[in-house]
């Protein structure tokens, strides 16, 4: 009986309950972007409404943030009830950060959750608790001596902060980054990260593509119609080469007569099924018969000159050096691995298959013993190389900080200037939402209560919008609005913001650089770096 069991194979054991309770979000950042949301610690600071606030929150405590603090020291009063889901009568009168934490923890038991009160003598003290803030975000309007409190906390700490401002049928949001925020993991589109190195292949994948192909007019249909497109462009590109002193086809007049060579070479009558492999293989052409070149938003990163000598030791710089390294010697970047689904036989892609990933491995050992080189004292995963040398060609730097912004008039003019195109083009090309970030900014004074005040505080820091028809309609809806929230506004502006700070906090897809400015009357926003 002891000799059965020994034998008995252990019992397989299905997903755990966090891995059924985080299944699709986990299939958007993967175990190790969780891992960082588990170990955030957000800061909330609420001003008016907050509203917006709560929401973004709300969406942070469903997929598992680890730690929040609500600082409030508002009491709750009717008029929020219309316009905070986490409110209801049973709140009045009562702290207003308190209900709205207790309410939000009941949505995800492992997320912990404190309140506190936001006179500047408390926020400080609640700003110098020893395990910090991963990422502050605050409601506008704040009182100016507060603003500078969370500003001075940001650049000491390095940590991002997140203003929200949403009054009636507008809002915006703007992040405000410690510095260049690099993204190794931008989750490009699986198909624009196959690099099949087409004209420049190594030894191991030229001898594999020419033993298949040394007797290809004499392969039977099967076989034939089963060759690898990968393999069949390689044998076809060496049959140009030869017939054109050594060049590969890389002009669009050259490509489509090297396209018209492959498809001469499928045969009409294979009675297999057709062959879709060749067809595959022309259809291959354009794309991925390209010479290897350096991207432009990873020459940024080669380029980019350090202003602090600290950063330029962190890992990401370190591997980004040694890759600049690798670059410079080969003058093409690490194999990727990856391999396009195609017709083949089971066992000859599986090949192939193996024939790129070792090559990627083989140039990320060569990157980690140049990175190990670079790196003294600081420590260099193995992983983290090899995730840097697969997206190499996808690598965003966010708030390059050696770029300075327009000023407020550029844009101001630049925006303008497409709203006299738009204006010729018609609805195709919407007109720009300017004027709501600066009519926003205007109605936070007490003074600036009508539209009239509003438009006249606007066009003291912006004349060129004078008889502006969009500031006169944004003027008018945040005049009607008195500084109040839409719940439904500062839904969709809570569920905006919150994806982008999990962006921030998992260092994965690409955040939005700077401001969002959201119209919900036209239900549309644009993206701007002011």
């Amino acid at each position: 009986m002891t000799e059965i069991l020994a034998q008995t194979p252990p019992i397989l054991h299905g997903p755990s309950d966090k891995e059924r309770k985080y299944d699709r979000q986990l299939r958007l950042w993967a175990a190790s972007g969780q891992a960082a949301l588990e170990s955030a610690n957000i800061l909330l600071i609420n001003s008016g409404p907050g509203t917006a606030g709560i929401e973004t929150l709300k969406n942070l405590v469903l997929p598992g943030i680890g730690k929040f603090t609500i600082a409030d020291n508002a009491a709750v009063q009717e008029v929020d009830l219309g316009v905070n889901f986490f409110l209801d009568e049973s709140s009045l009168g009562k702290s207003r950060a308190q209900c709205c934490t207790e309410l939000l923890l009941e949505l995800n038991p492992e997320v912990n959750g404190s309140w506190n009160s936001t006179d500047t003598a408390s926020l400080q003290r609640l700003l110098d608790v020893p395990e910090g803030f991963t990422m502050i975000m605050y409601n506008l309007p704040l009182q100016p001596e507060m603003l500078q409190v969370i500003e001075t906390y940001g650049r000491q700490h390095g940590t991002p902060l997140v203003a929200i401002h949403s009054v009636g049928f507008y809002s915006y949001f703007r992040i405000a980054l410690p510095g260049t925020f690099p993204i190794v993991d931008t989750h490009p589109d699986e198909t624009a990260t196959t690099d099949l190195r087409l004209l420049s292949p190594w030894p191991e994948l030229s001898e594999f593509s020419s033993e298949m192909t040394k007797d290809i007019e004499y392969l039977d249909h099967h076989e034939h119609g089963h060759i690898p497109m990968v393999v069949i462009l390689l044998h076809y590109l060496n049959i140009w080469k030869e017939e054109h002193n050594g060049a590969y086809p890389t002009a669009y007049s050259e490509k489509t007569a090297f396209r018209e060579l492959v498809s001469k070479a499928m045969r009409r009558d294979n009675p297999e099924g057709g062959e879709e492999n060749f067809e595959e293989a022309v259809a291959a052409v354009m794309k991925h018969v390209v010479a290897p070149s350096l991207p432009s938003s990873l020459k940024q990163v080669f380029e980019y000159e350090h202003k602090d000598e600290q950063q330029s030791k962190s890992s990401f710089w370190i591997i980004a050096e040694a890759l600049k390294e690798f670059y410079a010697e080969h003058q093409r970047l690490p194999v990727a691995g990856g391999l396009l689904d195609m017709k083949a036989q089971s066992n000859v892609y599986i090949q192939l298959q193996n024939i790129y990933k070792e090559k990627a491995r083989q140039d990320a050992n060569d990157v980690f013993s140049r990175a190990q080189k670079i790196s003294g004292d600081v420590d260099i995963d193995q992983a983290e190389v090899e995730q840097f040398c697969t997206n190499a060609r996808f690598i965003k730097l966010i708030n390059t900080t050696g770029e300075e912004p327009p000023s407020m008039g550029q844009i101001i003019e630049r925006e303008l200037g497409n709203d006299e195109i738009a204006a010729i083009a018609g609805p195709e090309m919407p007109m720009s939402l300017i004027p709501i970030y600066l009519a926003l900014g205007a109605s936070s004074s007490t003074s600036a209560a009508s539209a009239d005040d509003i438009i006249a505080a606007v066009l003291e820091k912006a004349p060129a919008l004078r008889n502006n028809e969009r500031l006169t309609q944004v003027a008018q809806e945040l005049s009607r609005a008195a500084g109040g929230e839409l719940h439904n506004i500062s839904a969709v502006i809570g569920g905006m913001v919150a994806q982008e700070i999990i962006k921030i906090i998992t260092k994965q897809y690409i955040p939005i650089d700077n401001t969002c400015i959201f119209d919900g009357i036209e239900s549309r926003c644009q993206v701007l770096r002011l």
